[in-house]
């Protein structure tokens, strides 16, 4: 069982399609206090964070309640994950409305970007270092016209996610071309969660 400290709708889809068996507890984490001037350190560094509250949440529960609580952080792997997109050098999160949508999505079409998702797992073994990495996967965005760009916009589905963009969604037509990860993009790097996760049977 994992333990997953994220809200993202689109990374807990991910593990049940991989059917791995997990749960989900969100951190709280207020992720714009948090100053780190290199993307690919800001997301791993925000991936620490939430996977690192939560298990705090969790051991100190299970310590409340006594030992050998079944299905807490004490007894499974805690992953932390954050997401966002670097475009011509600018880091693009979440967009705050849809105006900004637009005037990104302006920039973008045609043009090719790097998503970045800082991945942190806390193993339950507490002699054992919490892994930590980034995984960043090229991406091509393609060269929609202004009704084109309106119409997505006007969805509603880029104020939601990291850059914009949702590859699993309606976001899959915006996107001509992948060079790295593809689930990476959508919120987490299956490969390297199954790397991480072998070692802990």
């Amino acid at each position: 069982m994992l333990l997953l400290a994220s809200a993202s709708p689109a990374r807990r889809r991910l593990l049940e399609q991989a059917a791995i068996p997990h749960r989900v507890r969100v951190s709280g984490v207020d992720e714009d206090a948090i100053q780190v001037t290199d993307p690919t350190q800001l997301v791993q560094r925000l991936a620490q964070i939430k996977a690192g509250v939560v298990a705090d949440l969790e051991r100190q529960e299970a310590a409340d309640v006594g030992p050998g609580v079944p299905g807490s952080a004490a007894s499974m792997p805690v992953l932390g994950c954050d997401s966002l997109l670097v475009f011509e050098g600018e880091v693009f999160g979440k967009p705050l409305d849809p105006d900004e949508a637009m005037a990104r999505w302006r920039r973008m079409a045609g043009a090719w970007g790097e998503l970045h998702t800082g991945h942190c797992l806390i193993s339950p073994q507490a002699d054992l270092a919490p892994r930590l990495a980034t995984v960043t996967t090229r991406v091509q965005f393609a060269p929609l016209t202004p009704a084109q760009i309106e119409a997505y916009v006007a969805t509603g589905e880029p104020l939601h996610c990291a850059g914009g963009f949702a590859l699993e969604g309606i976001g899959g037509l915006t996107v001509e071309r992948i060079e790295g990860c593809f689930s990476n993009v959508i919120g987490l790097s299956l490969p390297l969660l199954r790397r991480w996760l072998q070692p802990l049977g």
